[in-house]
């Protein structure tokens, strides 16, 4: 009895440290106390997790951004994001299989033929998501949303909020984990097959801010969301 209550005990801590490092890969750089909200666990409770996913180099933490807010004076609230260990714990794929793959592809048939695997990889992934999209209208704010939601059914993390302000809004779209960032290191034709497709999905040129292949802990992507023109004879 007490060694199976000892098993049940120990396999609730690994699901809910699980939790928190997935929580961390969608929403990070993320505070323990935003983490606990997220989850419904106690703050102290999620510090203890993190803690020991920082101790196996899964999380790292990061300086906090400096933001007007209404806390007031002291130290901002330490901050969280994904670290090496931490995405290759992740679902990652055959890295070392794809890898090797495109590195025989680029010896054989040159780096053009790398660019054009890579832009039929991203059509397979443009045509599944059109039609997500197809349901929302043309709003590029709306289509963001239906992106986020189609990249996290396939398992990439991803999140959207507003940002910039004046003639310089946009959605950021983050996406905590990618299953071939490894490979698009080595390989950057991937993400920017993916960017160019992104674009030709939302109906905006987008911009990409970051991406786990260069080394940062997210991959960024700045929608922007230009202002809907007033009709000739409407005034406000």
């Amino acid at each position: 009895m007490i060694i199976e209550a000892a098993e049940r005990h120990t396999e609730q801590e690994t699901r809910t440290r699980a939790r928190v490092l997935a929580a961390v890969s969608e929403r990070g750089p993320i505070s323990a106390s935003a983490i606990g909200r997220l989850l419904g666990l106690t703050p102290a409770g999620v510090r203890r997790h993190l803690e020991a996913l920082a101790e196996q180099g899964a999380v790292s933490e990061r300086d906090p951004v400096a933001v007007s807010s209404g806390r007031g004076r002291g130290r901002p609230a330490r901050e969280w994001v994904v670290a090496e260990a931490g995405h290759a714990s992740l679902p990652s794929g055959y890295d070392d299989l794809a890898a090797h793959a495109l590195r025989f592809l680029r010896d054989a048939a040159g780096p053009d033929a790398v660019a054009s695997f890579a832009r039929a990889r991203s059509a397979d992934l443009e045509s599944r998501y059109a039609a997500d999209l197809a349901t929302v209208g043309d709003s590029p704010a709306a289509r963001a949303q239906a992106l986020v939601a189609a990249l996290s059914r396939d398992g990439f993390a991803a999140s959207a909020r507003p940002v910039g302000e004046g003639s310089r809004t946009g959605i950021q779209v983050c996406q905590g984990h990618c299953p071939v960032h490894h490979v698009a290191a080595e390989f950057p034709q991937l993400c920017q097959a993916e960017t160019d497709a992104f674009s030709r999905l939302l109906g905006v040129h987008v911009q990409r801010l970051s991406t786990l292949a260069r080394g940062q802990h997210v991959c960024t992507t700045f929608v922007p969301t230009p202002a809907v023109p007033a009709r000739k004879g409407v005034t406000s």
